[in-house]
């Protein structure tokens, strides 16, 4: 039996449950109280109280505690022997051309096996190449030079799903190789894993993927996630915590903009720069300057010249 079940209510965002949570309360500290919180947090709290473990961000915070994560992992992978070691949160991991990527959550077991966990409400972001993408990633940052293959670690890359990606209505999908022609496992320990959050039945994981769409932190299943829940809702650390990370959030889209904004403010003028340089080879070929004295003067290879005068019309085809 997994550690943290506790009783819960048949809907999600139906009525509270009777259940002592006084121990649990205790251990939280101080509760929310929205007249000693700031205009900014008190915003935040109403966003904040509605957030669920489906949603990227506040996932993130609420799998900080590494017991989250080895309760998520057991169930997901009907180990109860499993052990987390470490875990990341938006760890950002490099690719062969040293663009770095952010994984949701990067967590390793007491075997020295790895796992990236990710969640996904858009399909677009749980395509099979994208698995296949992370996959390389932890093989790739988890070797070095000299290594040799055989020593190479264990891999997990699990999405969680809002949506059934694969459309065949099962609650959890496993992808290995395998050989086609004697049907047996490749065995290269590079696992993929879905989980379709969309069934919600009795059994552990069916039970876990109703956790992940609660509101109310008393409807919840596993206590271990209820007052995680709990703590970024109804403490003032808490609400503060999370406040602070959505303001992160929100100065990282704004530099991102920004940055944006830049790169294509830049292509705008290299594009008016250039339609400028056209129009003034147009005036040169309309005068009658020689084609050896405009490359001569611009630097254009008599390939570029002829392209300007195949489009103005100047040079038939």
């Amino acid at each position: 039996m997994y550690l943290g079940l506790q009783k819960w209510s048949d809907d999600c965002k139906g009525e509270k449950i009777m259940l002592d949570y006084s121990k649990e309360k205790e251990s939280m500290g101080e509760q929310v109280d929205p007249f000693d919180l700031t205009k900014k947090q008190e915003a935040d709290l109403q966003r904040i109280r509605q957030f669920r473990l489906i949603d990227d961000v506040f996932m993130n915070k609420v799998f900080e505690d590494k017991s989250c994560v080895e309760l998520l992992l057991q169930i997901i992978l009907d180990r109860t022997d499993l052990h987390v070691e470490s875990v990341n949160l938006q760890h950002g991991i490099s690719n062969l051309q040293g663009r770095a990527v952010r994984l949701d959550i990067v967590a390793v077991d007491d075997s020295g096996k790895i796992y990236n966990i990710e969640v996904q409400k858009n399909d677009h972001g749980a395509q099979a190449k994208r698995a296949r993408y992370n996959s390389s990633l932890l093989d790739a940052n988890i070797t070095e030079a000299g290594n040799q293959y055989e020593n190479l670690k264990e891999t997990y890359v699990i999405f969680i799903t809002e949506n059934d990606v694969m459309q065949a209505g099962h609650p959890i999908y496993h992808i290995d190789r395998i050989v086609k022609e004697t049907g047996k496992n490749f065995n290269d320990e590079a696992h993929i894993i879905y989980v379709n959050a969309q069934i919600q039945d009795e059994t552990a994981l069916g039970k876990l993927m109703h956790d992940f769409f609660c509101v109310n932190a008393d409807n919840m299943k596993y206590s271990i996630l209820a007052e995680r829940v709990r703590y970024f809702k109804e403490t003032k650390k808490g609400v503060v915590d999370m406040s602070s990370v959505m303001e992160e959030l929100i100065e990282e889209g704004r530099e991102k903009g920004e940055k944006e904004g830049i790169v294509k403010g830049r292509e705008m003028e290299k594009a008016e720069e250039r339609k400028r340089f056209n129009r003034m080879i147009e005036s040169l070929i309309e005068n009658k300057v020689s084609d050896v004295q405009i490359m001569k003067s611009t630097g254009m290879t008599p390939e570029e010249l002829d392209e300007i005068k195949k489009k103005k019309g100047f040079l038939m085809i």
